[in-house]
């Protein structure tokens, strides 16, 4: 009880996280958390210090656990690890690509698009991001989708702290030539389209950027 009480609450931040409603800097306030959850501060620092390993988190010593807010430097290299990482698997896609696989990620577009057309910045935001697991869960590459997982969290923050304007439909556009570059199974050119892809999300980013705050009570709310 206690473990799926613990997997509850790291899942609730890690989607709030991810989601941009909790920003960068906000105070992580154990009894608050508690409170919230409605179980005891022993559960909430388990869960926090899960958080804290997948670096979503940072705990700081008399001073209490904050979202993380990576550095400029942190974030180039987030991006350099995604293009190396994604650049190999989309080559093995594209390697061994099936119509079922195409109709799947052809799904998963038209969601894009609709949450996008609605001004759904929640929905879209994880299906942008979960294109890129999404590829590696119809690969059957448990691990993969995994660390994919974890550095899209990252990039998620990231691009809230950083990102100068809304890329999502031209993010989606991206995803559709990469769509169509596996079907043909033209491997060299889904690798590049892909490359330049996350080249494309980084570029958008203003690294100067004032990093926001926020209340932890309205992100949970």
């Amino acid at each position: 009880m206690e473990t799926s009480t613990t997997h509850h609450i790291v899942e609730s931040l890690t989607r709030a996280i991810v989601e941009h409603r909790l920003l960068p800097g906000s105070k992580l306030a154990e009894q608050k958390l508690a409170d919230h959850f409605g179980v005891s501060r022993t559960l909430v620092r388990q869960a926090l210090f899960q958080l804290s390993q997948n670096r979503l988190i940072r705990l700081e010593p008399a001073r209490g656990a904050f979202v993380a807010a990576p550095s400029v430097e942190e974030a180039q290299q987030v991006f350099a690890v995604r293009r190396m990482l994604e650049a190999e698997m989309t080559r093995a896609f594209a390697q061994q690509v099936t119509p079922k696989q195409i109709v799947a990620l052809k799904e998963h577009i038209q969601q894009e698009r609709e949450a996008v057309a609605r001004g759904d910045i929640t929905g879209r935001t994880e299906l942008l991001g979960d294109f890129h697991v999404r590829m590696a869960e119809l690969m059957n590459n448990d691990v993969l989708a995994q660390v994919l997982g974890e550095l899209i969290s990252r990039c998620a923050l990231i691009t809230l702290m950083y990102q100068s304007r809304n890329e999502a439909e031209h993010s989606t556009d991206e995803h559709v030539a990469i769509v169509a570059a596996l079907e043909a199974q033209d491997a060299d050119l889904a690798v590049r389209l892909m490359h330049e892809h996350l080249l494309h999300v980084e570029e958008s980013l203003t690294f100067d950027r004032k990093v926001p705050t926020h209340d932890i009570s309205l992100a949970l709310a």
